[in-house]
């Protein structure tokens, strides 16, 4: 799952308008913008896996202290005391909290079976959607889709800039959505963390895009 994260940071600006745009996609994509430094530092770990589906090109096959069911649950309620503690906006920091375990349900749908419950735990789940290309695009699509619009209705523009940096960002992300799909698999394993980095720019984008645009009446 990469564009569905970003769907549901999209649409959580309707429910919590005061938590910055850039919040929302740091949340929504947390344990993947954590996991790339895990991997670098040699916590983690992942290896090609020789797939002709673009989806399972990776084996994330040690991933337990980003992505699995009770280390989500952690990091979920670190960033929502965080938040609050910085803006004392209860809404915010609910809904960022659920943002970042959003991350691991929208995982748990795509994912074959390599989702630990826990540190340790060799017990793995996911209900396999990514052995569909098709189905998860689709999917994905419908969720980018409804996500977008509903951020659009709850919010507007205050100047040129609020229009095309939003419209900007989806393009990009569609785009990257679509390069990964069609385009070739990472040369060498090494090579997904330091890339994975790049992920960062979301949230710094989602705030430029903020100052630009105001939560509608």
């Amino acid at each position: 799952m990469f564009i569905g994260h970003h769907a549901v940071a999209f649409g959580s600006k309707k429910i919590a308008p005061r938590t910055s745009l850039g919040t929302a996609l740091m949340a929504a994509n947390w344990l993947d913008l954590i996991w790339p430094i895990f991997l670098i530092l040699g916590i983690e770990h992942v290896r090609l896996s020789g797939a002709t589906n673009p989806f399972l090109a990776a084996d994330f096959y040690d991933y337990p202290w980003t992505h699995s069911l009770l280390m989500s649950i952690v990091w979920s309620l670190a960033f929502a005391a965080v938040y609050w503690m910085i803006t004392k906006y209860a809404r915010g920091a609910v809904i960022s909290g659920l943002l970042v375990f959003s991350h691991w349900v929208l995982d748990f749908v795509t994912h074959i079976p390599d989702l630990p419950l826990a540190p340790g735990s060799s017990t793995k789940v996911g209900l396999q959607m990514w052995k569909s290309p098709l189905a998860t695009i689709v999917v994905e699509s419908i969720l980018f889709f409804i996500g977008t619009v509903v951020y659009l209705r709850a919010t507007r523009a205050r100047d040129r800039t609020g229009y095309f940096a939003f419209a900007g960002l989806v393009v990009f992300v569609v785009a990257i959505y679509v390069a990964s799909i069609v385009g070739p698999p990472p040369p060498k394993a090494d090579a997904i963390g330091y890339a994975g980095l790049a992920a960062w720019l979301f949230p710094v984008w989602g705030y430029w895009i903020d100052r630009h645009r105001e939560p509608v009446p």
